[in-house]
Protein backbone atom coordinates (compact mmCIF):
# COMPACT_ATOMS: atom_id res chain seq x y z
CA UNK A 1 0.00 0.00 0.00
CA UNK A 2 1.56 3.27 -1.07
CA UNK A 3 1.60 6.58 0.67
CA UNK A 4 -0.96 9.18 -0.35
CA UNK A 5 1.90 11.65 -0.49
CA UNK A 6 3.52 10.20 -3.59
CA UNK A 7 2.82 11.85 -6.91
CA UNK A 8 1.68 10.52 -10.24
CA UNK A 9 3.96 11.04 -13.24
CA UNK A 10 2.97 14.24 -15.02
CA UNK A 11 2.44 12.32 -18.24
CA UNK A 12 -1.02 11.31 -16.92
CA UNK A 13 -3.49 12.83 -19.35
CA UNK A 14 -6.88 11.40 -18.35
CA UNK A 15 -8.86 10.79 -15.17
CA UNK A 16 -11.47 8.02 -14.86
CA UNK A 17 -14.16 8.19 -12.18
CA UNK A 18 -16.37 5.54 -10.68
CA UNK A 19 -19.91 6.85 -10.12
CA UNK A 20 -21.44 5.56 -6.89
CA UNK A 21 -19.44 6.43 -3.80
CA UNK A 22 -17.05 8.70 -5.74
CA UNK A 23 -19.06 11.30 -7.64
CA UNK A 24 -22.24 10.70 -5.65
CA UNK A 25 -23.30 9.44 -2.28
CA UNK A 26 -25.91 7.12 -3.74
CA UNK A 27 -26.35 4.70 -0.87
CA UNK A 28 -29.86 5.91 0.00
CA UNK A 29 -30.90 5.94 -3.67
CA UNK A 30 -29.75 2.33 -4.06
CA UNK A 31 -31.55 1.30 -0.87
CA UNK A 32 -34.82 2.91 -1.98
CA UNK A 33 -34.55 1.50 -5.52
CA UNK A 34 -33.83 -2.12 -4.60
CA UNK A 35 -36.26 -2.10 -1.68
CA UNK A 36 -38.90 -0.89 -4.14
CA UNK A 37 -38.21 -3.92 -6.32
CA UNK A 38 -38.49 -6.25 -3.33
CA UNK A 39 -41.69 -4.58 -2.12
CA UNK A 40 -43.21 -4.95 -5.60
CA UNK A 41 -42.90 -8.72 -5.21
CA UNK A 42 -44.09 -8.73 -1.60
CA UNK A 43 -40.66 -9.37 -0.10
CA UNK A 44 -39.01 -7.73 2.94
CA UNK A 45 -36.41 -4.98 2.53
CA UNK A 46 -32.70 -5.62 2.15
CA UNK A 47 -30.41 -6.47 5.03
CA UNK A 48 -27.25 -4.44 5.64
CA UNK A 49 -25.16 -7.15 3.97
CA UNK A 50 -27.32 -6.83 0.83
CA UNK A 51 -26.83 -3.06 0.77
CA UNK A 52 -23.06 -3.54 0.66
CA UNK A 53 -23.43 -5.83 -2.37
CA UNK A 54 -25.73 -3.60 -4.43
CA UNK A 55 -23.43 -0.62 -3.84
CA UNK A 56 -20.70 -2.30 -5.94
CA UNK A 57 -22.44 -4.79 -8.25
CA UNK A 58 -24.23 -4.33 -11.55
CA UNK A 59 -28.01 -4.02 -11.47
CA UNK A 60 -28.35 -7.51 -12.89
CA UNK A 61 -26.01 -8.96 -10.26
CA UNK A 62 -27.77 -6.99 -7.52
CA UNK A 63 -31.22 -8.31 -8.46
CA UNK A 64 -29.86 -11.85 -8.70
CA UNK A 65 -28.39 -11.44 -5.21
CA UNK A 66 -31.34 -9.88 -3.38
CA UNK A 67 -33.89 -12.22 -5.02
CA UNK A 68 -31.80 -15.37 -4.51
CA UNK A 69 -33.87 -18.27 -3.20
CA UNK A 70 -37.13 -16.75 -4.50
CA UNK A 71 -39.11 -17.63 -7.64
CA UNK A 72 -39.00 -13.99 -8.80
CA UNK A 73 -35.45 -13.54 -10.13
CA UNK A 74 -36.34 -13.36 -13.84
CA UNK A 75 -39.51 -11.37 -13.26
CA UNK A 76 -37.57 -8.94 -11.07
CA UNK A 77 -34.91 -8.51 -13.77
CA UNK A 78 -37.63 -7.64 -16.28
CA UNK A 79 -39.37 -5.27 -13.85
CA UNK A 80 -36.06 -3.54 -13.05
CA UNK A 81 -35.64 -2.47 -16.67
CA UNK A 82 -39.12 -0.91 -16.69
CA UNK A 83 -38.87 1.07 -13.47
CA UNK A 84 -38.12 4.75 -14.01
CA UNK A 85 -35.07 5.75 -12.00
CA UNK A 86 -36.06 9.43 -11.86
CA UNK A 87 -37.85 9.25 -8.47
CA UNK A 88 -34.73 7.78 -6.87
CA UNK A 89 -32.26 10.40 -8.13
CA UNK A 90 -33.44 12.82 -5.45
CA UNK A 91 -31.88 10.51 -2.85
CA UNK A 92 -28.44 11.00 -4.42
CA UNK A 93 -26.13 13.78 -3.30
CA UNK A 94 -23.13 15.00 -5.26
CA UNK A 95 -19.81 14.65 -3.48
CA UNK A 96 -18.29 17.95 -2.28
CA UNK A 97 -15.81 19.51 -4.67
CA UNK A 98 -16.83 17.40 -7.68
CA UNK A 99 -17.92 20.22 -10.00
CA UNK A 100 -14.97 22.38 -8.97
CA UNK A 101 -12.62 19.48 -9.76
CA UNK A 102 -14.27 18.77 -13.12
CA UNK A 103 -14.10 22.45 -14.04
CA UNK A 104 -10.40 22.47 -13.18
CA UNK A 105 -9.57 19.24 -15.03
CA UNK A 106 -11.72 19.71 -18.10
CA UNK A 107 -9.41 21.88 -20.21
CA UNK A 108 -6.33 19.88 -19.24
CA UNK A 109 -7.33 16.21 -19.02
CA UNK A 110 -9.56 13.71 -20.73
CA UNK A 111 -12.42 12.73 -18.39
CA UNK A 112 -14.26 9.41 -18.26
CA UNK A 113 -16.67 7.36 -16.16
CA UNK A 114 -16.37 3.62 -15.61
CA UNK A 115 -19.38 2.36 -13.69
CA UNK A 116 -21.28 -0.83 -13.02
CA UNK A 117 -24.52 1.13 -13.35
CA UNK A 118 -26.50 0.15 -16.42
CA UNK A 119 -29.33 2.15 -17.99
CA UNK A 120 -29.47 4.72 -15.14
CA UNK A 121 -26.05 6.38 -15.48
CA UNK A 122 -27.01 8.77 -18.29
CA UNK A 123 -30.03 10.11 -16.43
CA UNK A 124 -27.99 10.52 -13.25
CA UNK A 125 -25.30 12.57 -15.01
CA UNK A 126 -27.81 14.67 -16.95
CA UNK A 127 -29.99 15.34 -13.89
CA UNK A 128 -27.00 16.67 -11.97
CA UNK A 129 -25.76 18.75 -14.91
CA UNK A 130 -22.36 17.09 -15.30
CA UNK A 131 -22.73 14.81 -18.34
CA UNK A 132 -21.00 17.25 -20.70
CA UNK A 133 -17.79 17.19 -18.66
CA UNK A 134 -17.07 13.62 -19.74
CA UNK A 135 -15.60 12.50 -23.05
CA UNK A 136 -16.74 8.90 -22.59
CA UNK A 137 -19.00 7.02 -20.17
CA UNK A 138 -18.73 3.23 -19.94
CA UNK A 139 -21.55 1.42 -18.13
CA UNK A 140 -22.12 -2.29 -17.59
CA UNK A 141 -24.21 -2.24 -20.78
CA UNK A 142 -21.18 -1.19 -22.83
CA UNK A 143 -19.02 -4.20 -21.95
CA UNK A 144 -19.28 -7.96 -22.06
CA UNK A 145 -17.54 -8.19 -18.68
CA UNK A 146 -18.31 -5.51 -16.07
CA UNK A 147 -15.95 -4.49 -13.27
CA UNK A 148 -13.81 -5.94 -11.72
CA UNK A 149 -12.92 -7.18 -15.20
CA UNK A 150 -10.67 -4.53 -16.81
CA UNK A 151 -12.72 -4.25 -20.03
CA UNK A 152 -14.32 -0.91 -19.09
CA UNK A 153 -10.93 0.66 -18.39
CA UNK A 154 -9.47 -0.89 -21.54
CA UNK A 155 -12.26 0.66 -23.64
CA UNK A 156 -11.47 4.06 -22.16
CA UNK A 157 -7.74 3.65 -22.79
CA UNK A 158 -8.52 2.74 -26.38
CA UNK A 159 -10.83 5.74 -26.76
CA UNK A 160 -8.11 8.16 -25.61
CA UNK A 161 -5.31 6.10 -27.23
CA UNK A 162 -3.41 6.03 -23.92
CA UNK A 163 -1.32 3.50 -22.05
CA UNK A 164 -2.44 2.33 -18.56
CA UNK A 165 0.08 4.56 -16.76
CA UNK A 166 -1.28 7.65 -18.51
CA UNK A 167 -4.59 7.60 -16.63
CA UNK A 168 -5.74 7.82 -13.04
CA UNK A 169 -8.71 5.79 -11.83
CA UNK A 170 -10.69 7.05 -8.83
CA UNK A 171 -12.85 4.52 -6.96
CA UNK A 172 -14.11 3.65 -3.50
CA UNK A 173 -14.64 -0.11 -3.38
CA UNK A 174 -12.79 -3.40 -3.56
CA UNK A 175 -14.30 -3.89 -7.01
CA UNK A 176 -12.66 -0.63 -8.13
CA UNK A 177 -9.31 -1.59 -6.62
CA UNK A 178 -9.42 -4.98 -8.35
CA UNK A 179 -10.41 -3.33 -11.64
CA UNK A 180 -7.50 -0.91 -11.50
CA UNK A 181 -5.08 -3.71 -10.67
CA UNK A 182 -6.38 -5.87 -13.52
CA UNK A 183 -6.05 -2.96 -15.96
CA UNK A 184 -2.64 -1.90 -14.67
CA UNK A 185 -3.71 1.68 -14.01
CA UNK A 186 -2.78 3.87 -11.01
CA UNK A 187 -5.59 3.80 -8.44
CA UNK A 188 -6.86 6.51 -6.10
CA UNK A 189 -9.02 5.23 -3.23
CA UNK A 190 -11.67 7.74 -2.14
CA UNK A 191 -12.75 7.66 1.52
CA UNK A 192 -11.64 4.04 1.94
CA UNK A 193 -8.22 3.59 3.53
CA UNK A 194 -8.70 -0.15 3.72
CA UNK A 195 -8.10 -0.50 -0.02
CA UNK A 196 -4.79 -1.28 -1.69
CA UNK A 197 -4.18 1.89 -3.69
CA UNK A 198 -1.48 4.17 -5.06
CA UNK A 199 -3.08 7.12 -3.29
CA UNK A 200 -5.73 7.59 -0.60
CA UNK A 201 -7.84 10.76 -0.46
CA UNK A 202 -10.67 12.11 1.68
CA UNK A 203 -11.40 15.12 -0.56
CA UNK A 204 -11.81 14.96 -4.35
CA UNK A 205 -9.83 18.18 -4.76
CA UNK A 206 -6.75 16.29 -3.52
CA UNK A 207 -6.61 14.81 -7.03
CA UNK A 208 -5.10 18.13 -8.14
CA UNK A 209 -2.18 17.50 -5.78
CA UNK A 210 -1.71 13.95 -7.06
CA UNK A 211 -1.56 15.25 -10.61
CA UNK A 212 1.01 17.85 -9.58
CA UNK A 213 -1.37 20.66 -10.49
CA UNK A 214 -1.47 22.43 -7.11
Amino acid sequence: MHSSGSSLPRKATAVIFDCDGVMFDSRQANIHFYNHLLEHFGLPPMKDSDVAVVHMATAQESVRHIFRGTPYVEAAQAYRTRVAYTPFIRYMSMEPGLVELLEFLRPRYGLAVATNRSNTIDEVLVSHGIKDYFDIVISSLDVRHPKPHPESIQKILSFFDLSPKQVLYVGDSQVDSDTAKAAGVPFVAYKNRGLDADHHIEDLLEIKNILGME
